[in-house]
């Protein structure tokens, strides 16, 4: 069963082969998505990695409060999302 992961207090300068590469070294990883701004395309410092159960764990136990490039990573399962605000123009 395929688990999905947050990943937070990503460095900005992160690529998805770099959390991929990180996260590798724990088991398959499926798919990784790093969240940008919509308007900008900048990173916004967070993402998901989707792994299968017993890796995703065995990767929140060893890399949460990683610290990376400064930055210590804030690393736990995905909780579901329960309805999303929509944002309406001014």
């Amino acid at each position: 069963m395929h688990r999905t992961i947050y990943v937070g207090n990503l460095p900005f300068s992160c690529t998805d082969d770099d959390v991929r590469a990180l996260f590798g070294d724990h088991g398959e990883v499926y798919s990784v998505k790093l969240i940008t701004d919509r308007d900008s395309g900048r990173p916004r410092g967070f993402g998901f990695v989707e792994m299968d159960a017993d890796a995703a764990s065995a990767a929140i136990a060893a890399l949460n409060g990683l610290e990376l490039q400064g930055r210590s990573l804030r690393i736990n399962l995905a909780r579901q999302r329960t309805g999303h605000r929509v944002r309406r123009p001014f």
